[in-house]
């Protein structure tokens, strides 16, 4: 396992002892000059990434002499992908210490647009950053356009608002995603013809709207065989995806293929049980969680699409970061990648 370094004084010979390098090939490789097996390049650059490394940026930041605050506004309630999220930026509190950063997390309902709002609209004042999980919406928009009026600089994260001015997105490519769902249900359905059940937090979340537009796009143009049943929106909620998901189980014996959006996924899985067909119904869901593991091994669940919430939070740090300094934004880098987990390639 790859060894990663908590301390605030992070340095070259640090990443040099980490690739298994000297410090002179470590600086070879930071200033692009030849002579350096491209294997060797990899595992420097690798080590610079998983560290967050910058050379001589803590100092500069000191020598600043101005601390910057960033807000995380994320979704209220028991979300293992948003916890987790939420976990890592504890995690960085050494790299943010060094350069004078202080990250605060604001809990709000995002499926409330109204609340939102009102949630982004109290950050008005002592922000340099701000990353918000967005629901689509007018007022949402029209929060986040003042916020970027008044100067601060917006991200959205996980879920988009392409239509506000926020600076950047930081998250993985929905449609992909839900596309990418779509051919797992299909495939893994095989020959047989039934109904195909959606559960969603809200389609007014740009990211489950986004995935579902997928998920339909190849059901239609791939597996004429199966006819996808109207969304249910569950809220991310335990208990209400639950009892949705249930009574749409009493009334379509011949549901084959079920593909959970979003959280709530405890609740989606206790509906297919109490119906006694949690191992019947293929069931795609997200995120690779203590619960989604467990679901994974038992056979409940049959894959989930996982984006890394460490790589996120880090992200969506160093592109507010790289934006308030005006420096540019390594796409690259920040680039959010889409991954199929199954029982048999669990990380």
């Amino acid at each position: 396992m790859a060894e990663t370094l908590t301390t605030t004084a992070l340095t070259l010979k640090d990443i040099a002892r980490q690739a298994g390098v000297s410090l002179a090939t470590v600086d070879r490789v930071l200033h692009n000059r030849p002579g350096v097996r491209p294997d060797t390049v990899r595992r420097v650059k690798e080590a610079i990434e998983r560290n967050s490394f910058q050379p001589h940026v803590a100092a500069a930041e000191l020598a600043r002499g101005r601390a910057r605050r960033f807000a995380f506004v994320m979704p209220s309630g028991p979300n293992p992908f948003m916890q987790q999220i939420q976990d890592y930026l504890g995690e960085m509190s050494g790299w943010l210490s060094a350069r004078r950063l202080g990250v605060e997390t604001v809990a709000t309902d995002v499926f409330d647009p109204s609340v939102l709002a009102a949630s982004l609209e109290g950050l008005s004042d002592g922000y340099d950053g701000i990353a918000v999980v967005a629901l689509d919406h007018p007022g949402v928009r029209a929060a986040i356009d003042d916020l970027v009026d008044a100067g601060a600089k917006v991200v959205t994260l996980v879920s988009d608002v392409p239509s506000s001015r926020r600076h950047h997105y930081v998250g993985i490519d929905n449609i992909a995603a839900g596309r990418t769902a779509g051919a797992l249900v299909g495939r893994l359905v095989g020959q047989k013809s039934g109904k195909v059940a959606i559960v969603a937090g809200s389609q007014g979340l740009r990211d489950h709207a986004e995935r579902i537009f997928g998920f339909n796009q190849v059901m239609a143009s791939e597996f004429p065989g199966l006819s996808v049943l109207p969304v249910l929106e569950g809220r991310d909620e335990d208990a209400r995806s639950e009892q949705l998901l249930s009574r749409l189980l009493g009334r379509h014996a011949d549901i084959v293929g079920l593909y959970n959006v979003g959280a709530g996924t405890q609740g989606v899985a206790n509906a297919l049980s109490d119906a006694g067909r949690d191992k019947q119904v293929v069931f795609v869901g997200h995120d690779v969680t203590a619960l989604t593991r467990r679901l994974l091994l038992q056979g409940v669940m049959h894959a989930a699409i996982s984006q890394n919430p460490g790589h996120e939070a880090r992200a969506a740090v160093r592109v507010l970061l790289a934006l308030a300094r005006g420096e540019p934004i390594l796409r690259e880098q920040e680039k959010i990648r889409i991954d199929i987990v199954m029982r048999d390639n669990l990380p």
